[in-house]
């Protein structure tokens, strides 16, 4: 920050000076000398420079006994404001988003902050720079949390895992609509009549980010780095005995055992290929669209790949800024200029489109701590009062529907009408609970109203809910401190997989928090699955779900809506998982 704003601040913010805007104050060297931590001399330098600024009027007392008089100019806000827009014409985004995280000390209402966020947001979407005869088209979206990890053989977040689709490729993709899987960086594949030998033949002249052309050896390396790096995925990938290269463009898998779910673990991102002569824990180098070109904390640029075997995108660049406390979990995509907050429906600039998620909002119980939630009776009481029928009432916002399934189509099946409080109350007299504290856990980022919501309903039955405070980012093994966690299970349109991979995979909350005896249960239910044709494994996904259901190992909660803000010049609008646009399909009407 300038040397001249931050003397400003000291000055406007002193609780010893007590300073108004417009109000004259008399005052002394001495006293300013202790505020700005400098030497009386140097404190007539930093007025020169505030008084030029026009930040403050100084009129220096005359003979002896006669004080100065000091009067500030432009209010704290003002000053922030006008920075900030300098730092943004000036092209340091990256300044910019760092100010608005250093005001937590100096804005205690956070008007300020609000205000900034909302001249950041006007420049986010997107951008057409003409003044080249090639051009660049550049959009900017923000996300109001960290960016998480981006290592495609542990990744476990919805958005990461949408922007390794980007910028890696899959052997084959699933279409959602039709249930038929596509050629990717494989141009086509067989299996052996027992189910037991898989071949992928990959295309020719696909090119990795660094240059380097794809050949079947990174496809292999792609898989033992799973096992290498020991990927939460292993259990889905069991069946693999070894593998074998048929020069440098075709793949054999062998298996112990039939697997007719094989292709469904080649098109999902654990085993989006990576090249061999690249450490991908440390630089992320795929076959995709875009390639990243920068990343940091705040800000991750992804730049067209311009040798990418498919069609290239027709964006140029995409910069993601990442401000946690943003706010808002509705995704933007739209043109610099356009306000988004408090847009009205019906501008014409802009148009909401609204996407119901294939997931839900659950609340999980920690089976790694004691507790009375170890109680059937107690977790039967806690489901009448975190009831889906009343959640979804009461609250309603992007609560849209009833959950009793992470499938909406499976929990409108369902007769919905709100269960009693006082038989929750009972249940919980009888699971012997004493009124000790449990503690709930939210990881929905900075959406605690449910949670609030929750402990005022728990409340009126004597249960004694506390808050966590909400973290930025939360690990899953960082959530075993908690009884209860609130979490979202967002499922990717490969749903079947989704299911699977949430029961399975040891990076998120549901294993980290059960114990061994109900993996022991689930373990043995779900063994099968990868041998069972597709109805079949439909079925046993269904019974793994009343498994958790009619224990109450989770309480499904309400299916929930992602809304995307987009401007009306933004064409080639499709969804990829999870909801999120397809940037590499995105472009400007003129």
């Amino acid at each position: 920050m300038d040397t001249s704003i931050t003397h400003y601040l000291r000055l406007v913010t002193s609780e010893q000076l007590s300073l108004k805007v417009n109000e004259p104050a008399a005052i002394t060297i001495e006293s300013l000398s202790a505020e700005l931590f400098c030497t009386p001399r140097n404190v007539k330098f930093i007025l020169r420079k505030l008084e030029a600024a026009g930040f403050i009027h100084w009129q220096p007392g005359v003979g002896r006994g006669h004080r100065s008089t000091l009067t500030l100019l432009i209010s704290m806000e003002e000053v922030m404001e006008n920075h900030f827009l300098d730092l943004i014409n000036g092209g340091k985004m990256k300044e910019a988003v760092e100010l608005i995280g250093t005001l937590e000390p100096l804005d205690t209402n956070g008007m300020i902050r609000q205000k900034l966020l909302r001249l950041l947001n006007q420049q986010m979407g997107f951008q057409s720079h003409t003044e080249t005869t090639s051009g660049q088209d550049t959009l900017r979206m923000m996300r109001s949390r960290r960016l998480g990890n981006l290592d495609p053989a542990s990744v476990y977040t919805a958005f990461e895992t949408y922007l390794l689709s980007q910028i890696c490729n899959t052997l084959i993709t699933l279409d959602a609509q039709s249930g038929s899987f596509q050629p990717s960086l494989a141009h086509t594949w067989e299996c052996s009549e027992d189910h037991k030998m898989w071949v992928f033949y990959l295309r020719k002249g696909v090119r990795f980010h660094h240059g380097r052309t794809m050949t079947s050896a990174d496809v292999q390396a792609t898989w033992q780095r799973l096992q290498e790096v020991k990927s939460p995925t292993l259990w889905l990938y069991r069946d693999i005995e070894h593998t074998e290269l048929d020069g440098d463009y075709c793949i054999r898998f062998y298996l112990h055992r039939p697997n007719r779910f094989f292709l469904h673990l080649f098109s999902c991102i654990p085993m989006t290929i990576l090249p061999y002569d690249i450490d991908s824990s440390k630089q992320l180098v795929g076959t995709g669209p875009f390639q990243i070109s920068e990343q940091h904390n705040e800000v991750l640029v992804l730049r067209a790949f311009d040798n990418y075997y498919g069609l290239r995108p027709l964006l140029d660049q995409v910069y993601i800024w990442f401000v946690p406390d943003l706010g808002s979990q509705d995704r933007y995509y739209e043109l610099q200029g356009t306000e988004r907050l408090k847009m009205s429906p019906d501008e014409e600039a802009t148009k909401d489109i609204d996407y119901p998620a294939l997931g839900c909002q659950y609340l999980l119980f920690n089976f790694q701590k004691p507790g009375i939630h170890h109680h059937p009776n107690f977790r039967q009481a806690l489901r009448i009062v975190y009831d889906s029928a009343a959640l979804v009432a009461e609250l309603g916002g992007n609560l849209i529907t009833p959950a009793s399934s992470f499938l909406p189509w499976k929990s409108a099946q369902q007769h919905w009408s709100e269960a009693s409080l006082d038989h929750a109350r009972e249940l919980l007299v009888s699971s012997g609970y004493q009124g000790e504290p449990l503690l709930l856990s939210c990881t929905i980022n900075k959406d605690m109203r449910v949670a609030h919501w929750i402990q005022q309903r728990g409340a009126a039955i004597g249960l004694h809910i506390e808050l966590a405070a909400s973290i930025d980012n939360l690990q899953p093994e960082e959530t075993t401190f908690a009884d209860l966690i609130m979490a979202e299970e967002i499922l990717e349109q490969d749903w079947q997989y989704g299911m699977i991979h949430y029961f399975k995979t040891l990076s998120n909350q549901f294993n980290v928090c059960m114990s061994s005896d109900h993996m022991a249960l689930l373990d043995d239910k779900l063994d099968r699955f990868t041998q069972l044709d597709e109805p079949d494994r439909i079925t046993l996904l269904d019974e793994a779900e009343e498994l958790l259901r009619s224990n109450c190992w989770i309480l499904h909660g309400a299916h929930v809506n992602k809304r995307a803000q987009l401007n009306q010049s933004l064409s080639g609008l499709q969804t990829s998982d999870f909801g999120f646009m397809d940037i590499s399909k995105i472009w400007i009407k003129p």
